[in-house]
């Protein structure tokens, strides 16, 4: 498999790091991604915050509509991944929005 941080997914990431801004950010995610992909990619978050806080995939597929392909997938990811889930939901912990599903 080709190596999948090209200087192209550098300058994505310079351009995600350095704003600020939800509304700007969001622009760009429109721009970037269709809204299936928008909404596909915050499930997964979601997925990932429910099964830190200890929900059953059944629960989570209930709630969700996630498929047990994508849940067993984020599972995968928060036990032996690069660590990006588990800082995205320090980052809500840091915010006081929790590790579970609202």
């Amino acid at each position: 498999m080709a190596d999948i941080r090209t200087s192209d997914v550098d300058d994505l990431l310079t351009v995600l790091a350095t704003l600020d801004d939800p509304d700007t950010i969001f622009a760009l995610l429109e721009d970037l991604f269709t809204v299936r992909e928008i909404r596909e990619t915050s499930q997964r978050l979601l997925v990932a915050r429910m099964l830190a806080a200890g929900k059953s995939y059944a629960a989570i597929e209930a709630e969700t509509g996630a498929s047990a392909t994508t849940i067993a997938r984020v599972s995968k990811c928060l036990s032996y991944g690069a660590g990006g889930y588990a800082k995205a939901l320090e980052v809500l912990q840091d915010r006081g929005e929790g590790a579970t599903a609202s």
